[in-house]
């Protein structure tokens, strides 16, 4: 999968994935009006809304972009009806050929950490028949509890020929709390964020497509200096970059994510594409038209990333 994601960056020429993390306050009043009134205003008129919301944006940007990123969070907050609607729009997505990263954020250990990579990637059996799960392409691992948690993930990994993005240095403000921490080393003390970088670049010699492992790194945009050096620790790992756009990342600081070959990496927006028609730059588009508001804004990062990329060259 991590060659199909590579090929799909070339093919489209834009490192982007589009984050499908909508909550009621970014679903227009007419979805919503319409989705109630078949259902009321209960779970499943809500989750009938975010499905119709994410169909119309997607309709309107799969040809541009090779991924999208639904959070799992947002759905399951809606209960079982949310999560038919996460997994309506991860085979909605499949169905488009896009490259679907969940954002589930697992991590435990043993047979819990196995449940999760098989209930997200790979298969469970079920009698005597092997049935599939949400089906992602990717998702999003939690390191903390270490490799007894990682590992499973990586097993489904190379049946399944899919791949994960670890938690490496995330784009939160409070992100440096435990990540920044200092480890003392033989020559010099070190932040958690580089050693768990090391780890990753270890998890992913153990599984390599044909230029990038199937183990990546998620490194926010927020950070570009811990980008520049993470990028140098982890040069055959893909790194996920959220924290563009509303959380302040711009594409000046995203060129240090990038190898040399113009790939290794691929930037996240949610917010700022999803919600778009929100913003004062597309607010001429209204609600009505918010998913080409979602476009416009697909185009403009598209174009944000490859001047930054020329001007490094």
């Amino acid at each position: 999968m991590i060659n199909k994601l590579v090929n799909k960056i070339k093919k489209t020429e834009a490192p982007i994935v589009a984050g499908l993390d909508p909550t009621m306050k970014f679903v227009p009043e007419h979805i919503q009006k319409k989705a109630f009134a078949e259902y009321g205003e209960t779970m499943k008129g809500a989750a009938e809304a975010i499905w119709q919301y994410n169909k119309a944006i997607i309709d309107n940007i799969y040809d541009l972009i090779p991924a999208v990123k639904p959070q799992i969070a947002m759905y399951e907050q809606f209960g079982v009806e949310g999560l038919i609607a996460f997994q309506k729009t991860v085979d909605y997505c499949r169905q488009k050929d896009l490259v679907v990263i969940g954002d589930v954020k697992r991590g435990d250990i043993g047979s819990t950490s196995e449940a999760y990579a098989v209930g997200h990637l790979g298969q469970v059996k079920v009698g005597n028949t092997m049935c599939r799960g949400f089906d992602e392409d990717f998702v999003t691992v939690n390191p903390y509890l270490g490799s007894d948690g990682v590992k499973p993930f990586i097993k489904v990994c190379q049946e399944e020929k899919k791949g994960i993005f670890v938690l490496v240095k995330t784009s939160n403000p409070s992100s440096g709390e435990l990540q920044d921490r200092l480890v003392k080393g033989e020559t010099a003390d070190r932040p958690i964020y580089e050693i768990v970088g090391e780890q990753v670049a270890a998890w992913g010699a153990e599984c390599m497509g044909d230029s990038y492992s199937y183990v990546g790194a998620v490194v926010g945009a927020t950070y570009p200096e811990q980008g520049r050096v993470l990028r140098a620790i982890m040069p055959k790992a893909f790194i996920l970059v959220p924290g563009y756009g509303a959380q302040g990342g711009k594409g000046a600081d995203l060129v240090h994510f990038f190898n040399e070959d113009g790939l290794g990496a691929i930037v996240n927006s949610s917010r700022g594409i999803i919600a778009a028609y929100q913003q004062e730059q597309y607010a001429q588009y209204g609600p009505e038209n918010f998913a080409d508001a979602s476009r416009a804004a697909v185009i403009a990062m598209k174009e944000d990333i490859a001047q930054a990329l020329a001007g490094r060259a």
